[in-house]
């Protein structure tokens, strides 16, 4: 599958979720990039506002299996994992899979369980297995968990730690409808006799798995790169900021760009992309100095300032060229070519790229 016929299918997939959940173009577009980047989802939302629908949905279209696991204080890790049963029949102990053996696991309030439950996730988010009494099980292919919190109710609530919150490739919120996303609501509501509305399979698993190789054959210019490099470091060097952006979380931005780059039927990166998918990558890695959180400072605002302080490089190839070297070119080609095929009377000067007079109408 070529990254045109990718980024088409992802956005049918789109079209398709679209559909049934009242979202943001953009936010959609933003859970995409996760799935596409192999990587995990954190939602961070008020209740009500669709986050399991968007999850279900996404599995619905995607075509795979969904389990639903609900974080409250008395959860236990085995309880996600599964455990081994004994059997009398056969005298012996057989696993019993949890919920987390599902192509999409939505982990709903994950702040609500300690974290010792919490900690359950890790190995399942970064190595796609479980080891249950010494014994190693693989999950499912593809596997990703997209995981919900409330911001306003944190009585009883256990915060991710850093090295949780640095397993999810992005960060995002659904935020409030609009007042016409609101009508459609109750519009698309009378329309049908099920409270929660269904969307139809688009793809199946193995174009799912096609769709996640896409984005491994995009190109990324090296300038690019440096560019991603010094967005990551400038976050540990702001003042205001504790602890900045990981090297891994640079690594998950360069991923998330080149899938961006693949949802736009692209082999290439461009700055847009850089752009686009830099806040949800680093929003969530970021943590605050005690002051900085006090005064109110939102990691938000650090990190578009961080983006007005960093030069984007004019890169090569894929991403345009700088204009003067363009215009350069033009003037040498134009000119070699009427050296060759006019020489200079002897009385004249020979032409040189930088005699403004040699350029031709064209590029005036």
């Amino acid at each position: 599958m070529n990254h045109e016929e990718a980024g088409a299918l992802a956005n049918h997939v789109l079209d398709t979720i679209g559909g049934g959940v009242i979202a943001d173009r953009s936010f959609l577009e933003t859970v995409m990039t996760g799935i596409l980047a192999r990587g995990h989802v954190l939602l961070e939302d008020v209740p009500g506002t669709g986050k399991t629908l968007t999850a279900r949905s996404f599995a619905t279209a995607l075509n795979l299996s969904f389990q639903r696991i609900q974080f409250t204080p008395d959860l236990l890790p085995a309880d996600i994992t599964g455990s081994n049963i004994y059997r009398e029949s056969t005298g012996e102990f057989e696993f019993s899979r949890g919920p987390i053996f599902a192509n999409i696991v939505l982990a709903d309030e994950i702040n609500r369980a300690p974290p010792k439950t919490q900690a359950a996730l890790l190995e399942a988010m970064g190595e796609k297995q479980v080891t249950v009494d010494g014994t190693t099980h693989e999950l499912p292919e593809p596997f990703f968990v997209i995981a919900t919190q409330n911001p306003v109710e944190q009585e009883g609530t256990f915060g991710l730690p850093e090295a949780q919150r640095d397993r999810f490739i992005v960060k995002t919120s659904m935020g409030y409808p609009t007042a016409q996303g609101e009508r459609l609501l109750l519009d698309r509501r009378a329309e049908r006799s099920a409270q929660t509305p269904t969307v139809e399979p688009v793809v199946d698993e193995a174009e799912v798995i096609s769709l996640q190789e896409a984005p491994e054959t995009v190109t990324v210019d090296p300038r690019l790169r440096d560019y991603m490099v010094e967005l990551g470091r400038k976050t540990r060097q702001d003042s205001r900021v504790h602890v900045g952006v990981s090297p891994r979380g640079i690594q998950r931005l360069f991923e998330a760009a080149r899938a961006k780059a693949t949802l736009d039927g692209r082999d290439f990166v461009v700055p847009d992309d850089i752009k686009q998918v830099v806040k949800p990558v680093f929003v969530h890695r970021i943590v605050l100095t005690a002051d900085a959180s006090v005064r109110g400072t939102e990691r938000d605002d650090i990190i578009a300032e961080i983006l007005s302080q960093v030069d984007v490089p004019a890169a090569s190839g894929q991403v345009s060229t700088p204009q003067h070297e363009v215009s350069n070119h033009h003037q040498q080609a134009h000119t070699e070519s009427q050296q060759n095929h006019h020489p200079p009377a002897s009385n004249q000067p020979p032409m040189s790229p930088t005699n403004p007079d040699s350029q031709p109408e064209g590029d005036n």
